[in-house]
């Protein structure tokens, strides 16, 4: 086994004690995953992915992050990946994949190596004509692959154990190789079964590392600074995108996170507004702090706000830093609907005309 520094490199071999039988595909990959720096996993459980979640469980090196929904997942895999260099998400077959696949997308066009990993249907149902429960009412099974072709650099059906070893980490290296996130279905009934390709430790990664320019680097760090620094109105970014990621506040108060999140609410979607304004671009307000309060429930160290002044927002802060700074603070920000910056008056004028364009003549 070996530990990983960044993507694509490997160094010090790093031995991983074995937690249940050594010699099977959910064994081999749990290592695998280990083996190029992942340490926590995010999944949605499903029926098809079950008992590959307990082999990711028993592998002592791996954290399984339960999530609320399948996008949820792939967005904390794409963070992860951000971090860490490279991330992995579990989700089950076609109700799932098709879920996480806007996930998979944006980690595609941002060149991330995320493992997305498919629970898929038992290797004997491939071929018999049957339909499936949770997918889209056909017996080709093949509908979530094909939309996955197109978000990801390599693609792995396994539904046998003989080709296994090959698919999994053929995957995985193009993931790594490429910066680019992999599609990889296993077969529900196989992830317990012994092979004799996986009795033995991986053969470990030796691909070359990604050199960084440190001059450059350092060069645009100061560029962004020294821009950010001169910012009058520096962007904070919120609003009713929340009602998604608010579900998984409750996994972040679960797992003990103390971050603070700014929640800037101007009930609506002021850069639509600014395009093309409609009714459409007006959300019906929630009471986010009360939704967050009721996720918390008592459990676990969180603590919440709501501002509306200048003097509201400073004496927030420091009680999230201060007094609170081991809770997750969640502080709502009440701004004005129509508070925005001339650039983004004159850039939504530029897109407004840009879109509005007629046709060519034909």
């Amino acid at each position: 086994m070996a530990t990983t520094n960044n993507i694509g490199s490997v160094t010090t071999p790093a031995p991983v004690h074995p937690a249940c039988s050594s010699g099977t595909l959910g064994r081999h990959l749990a290592r695998r995953l280990v083996e190029i720096g992942v340490r926590d996993v995010f999944s949605v459980p499903g029926d098809f992915n079950l008992t590959l979640l307990d082999h990711l469980i028993a592998e002592p090196n791996l954290n399984l992050v339960g999530c609320c929904n399948e996008l949820n997942a792939g967005y904390a895999a794409d963070g992860y990946a951000r971090a860490k260099g490279v991330g992995a998400c579990v989700v089950t077959f076609t109700v799932g994949g098709l879920s996480v696949i806007n996930a998979i997308a944006g980690a595609y066009s941002e060149n991330l190596p995320v493992i997305c990993i498919v629970g898929g249907p038992n290797s004997n149902d491939y071929g018999t004509n049957r339909i499936l429960h949770h997918t889209i009412g056909l017996p080709d099974f093949s509908q979530e692959l094909r939309c996955f072709q197109t978000v990801t650099c390599n693609q792995a059906v396994v539904n046998n154990l003989d080709d296994a070893h090959e698919l999994i980490d053929t995957a995985i290296s193009t993931a790594l190789k490429e910066s680019k996130p992999v599609y990889i279905s296993i077969g529900c009934n196989l992830p317990g079964i012994p092979h004799p390709t996986f009795g033995r430790d991986p053969v470990p990664f030796f691909l070359a590392p990604k050199v960084s320019n440190q001059l450059g680097l350092e060069a645009a760090v100061e560029a962004a600074a020294e821009f950010l620094n001169k910012a009058v109105k520096p962007v904070l970014v919120g609003g009713p995108k929340l009602r998604v990621t608010a579900q998984d506040i409750s996994t972040m108060i679960r797992c003990g996170q103390r971050t603070i999140i700014f929640l800037i609410n101007n009930g609506g979607y002021t850069i639509e507004v600014e395009i093309h304004d409609g009714p459409y671009n007006v959300i019906k307000n929630w009471d986010y702090t009360a939704l967050v309060d009721a996720i918390h429930n008592g459990e676990g160290k969180c603590w919440t706000a709501k501002v509306r002044t200048e003097d509201e927002l400073t004496e927030a802060i420091a009680t999230a830093t201060g007094a609170q700074k081991d809770s997750l603070c969640f502080i709502e920000v009440f701004v004005h609907k129509d508070d925005t910056s001339k650039e983004l008056l004159e850039w939504g004028s530029r897109v407004s005309a840009a879109n509005g364009r007629p046709p060519n003549p034909q």
